[in-house]
């Protein structure tokens, strides 16, 4: 490891020991580089990194800090590495989303509260509204899918599945716009994840949801084949 990375974990050695507690403020910068055997400059880099990782937070005036170090507060650069991914990295992605977000749905579905079901509703009535305007289509799918998520009260599978379908929403709005009646078929997938919800059902809230990734899986697998021959819309994707 260079001198930063051993820097960045002697800090986290001190997280994970308890030595330095989540809210827990880091001591001055100078006691700190002694105490870790580190120069102020290698103590600067490594703390910058652990801040942009959501470990670390600065409070001008005040200090560095441990952050909560939730899960969905350390889970929240997942979005943004995924951002980062294109062409077959994006079917990589849909396998993932695929392999967790049936078996969330499921969860859900028997963990959901009649408060948390009305707002899943409520983003399905509204994409059944707008099925000729891709893009607000897109917003309520994101919209439904995290609320769904969310009703699982798995702060960790939130966080994780939120910054994986907030990357293929992109492919969605693609397809949206190239295939004829995806709206309709889209709004119809969902209607299907909400009643199996509403009822209850676990395995067939998995198997639903199942179907409904997989939909867009196949699609997208397809048309980055073509893509790669010459086509070129894949390049939207990314």
């Amino acid at each position: 490891m260079s001198l930063t990375e051993q820097a960045i974990e002697h800090i986290r050695q001190l997280i994970k020991e308890g030595v330095l507690a989540p809210g827990a403020r880091l001591p001055p910068e100078q006691e700190l580089a002694v105490e870790l055997g580190l120069s102020r400059n290698l103590l600067r880099e490594a703390v910058r990194s652990l801040v942009t990782t959501r470990v670390l937070e600065v409070r001008r005036g005040d200090g560095t800090f441990v952050t909560s170090l939730k899960p969905e507060l350390l889970l929240e650069g997942v979005g943004l590495a995924v951002e980062m991914m294109r062409g077959d990295d994006l079917l990589e992605i849909l396998e993932v989303r695929r392999l967790f977000e049936p078996v969330a749905t499921g969860l859900a579905a028997t963990r959901i509260t009649p408060a948390q079901l009305t707002v899943v509703e409520r983003h399905l009535q509204a994409m059944a509204g707008v099925q000729h305007d891709v893009e607000a289509l897109n917003h309520h799918d994101d919209a439904f899918h995290r609320a769904v998520f969310e009703a699982t009260g798995n702060r960790s599978l939130f966080a994780l599945l939120s910054g994986i379908t907030g990357r293929t929403l992109r492919a969605r709005v693609w397809r949206g716009l190239v295939e004829d009646d995806v709206a309709g078929r889209t709004v119809a997938e969902h209607t299907a994840i909400y009643q199996a919800l509403a009822a209850r059902d676990a395995s067939l809230a998995e198997a639903v949801a199942l179907v409904h990734v997989r939909t867009t899986e196949i699609w997208l697998r397809e048309n980055l084949g073509r893509s790669a021959a010459g086509a070129g819309p894949a390049e939207r994707t990314g």
